[in-house]
């Protein structure tokens, strides 16, 4: 069986993300992904594997978006400037891309050496930032986690609608950044 033309696996891959994005990952399917595309399901066995292939697809996706979502915002800032650039950034792609956000949240299989570059990337950055603070290795992976959980716990909230009190959110996200970050000036 010969491929669609004009079909490819970046067609079929940017299709899903927006599909992930506005539906959510439980309700993606190989059916609806066809439909969108206007193809029948079989065609996309041309480009991909399957559903398994496409949700890794999404995760590198996802994972490369933030890289450059977090890289961008950085723009040659240093210190709590970077800190506040990257925790905006982090949150505004959980806000844009809440499905490839919620595809990156575990940890990479160990085996799949590009989505381990491509998540190292990430740890990279944030450690490089973190640098500015005089830790120990230790304490910046430390450092790490806890920005990741305080920025996850935020998006997290938002998206669910957790946060009804009528009480400023950005003032409480601004409180929550100067937390993290008078914990790592000790």
């Amino acid at each position: 069986m010969s491929p669609r033309v004009g079909l490819d696996i970046n067609i079929i891959i940017n299709t899903a993300a927006e599909l992930v994005d506005t539906e959510g990952l439980e309700s993606i399917t190989l059916a609806k992904i066809a439909r969108k595309l206007n193809v029948r399901p079989p065609s996309l066995f041309n480009h991909i594997q399957g559903l398994p292939s496409i949700k890794r697809e999404l995760s590198l996706l996802g994972l490369t978006q933030l890289y450059n979502s977090l890289q961008n915002a950085l723009n040659k800032k240093e210190g709590d400037a970077a800190i506040y650039a990257l925790a905006y950034a982090y949150t505004e792609f959980a806000r844009k891309h809440p499905g490839l956000y919620g595809l990156i949240l575990q940890a990479p299989d160990p085996s799949d050496k590009e989505l381990q570059t491509a998540s190292n990337q990430i740890i990279g950055l944030l450690s490089d930032v973190l640098k500015a603070y005089d830790l120990t290795e230790e304490d910046i992976i430390h450092a790490i986690r806890a920005l990741r959980s305080i920025l996850h716990g935020f998006s997290s909230l938002e998206q669910n609608g957790g946060f009804g009190l009528p009480v400023n959110l950005e003032k409480s996200f601004e409180l929550m950044v100067d937390g993290f970050l008078a914990s790592v000036k000790k």
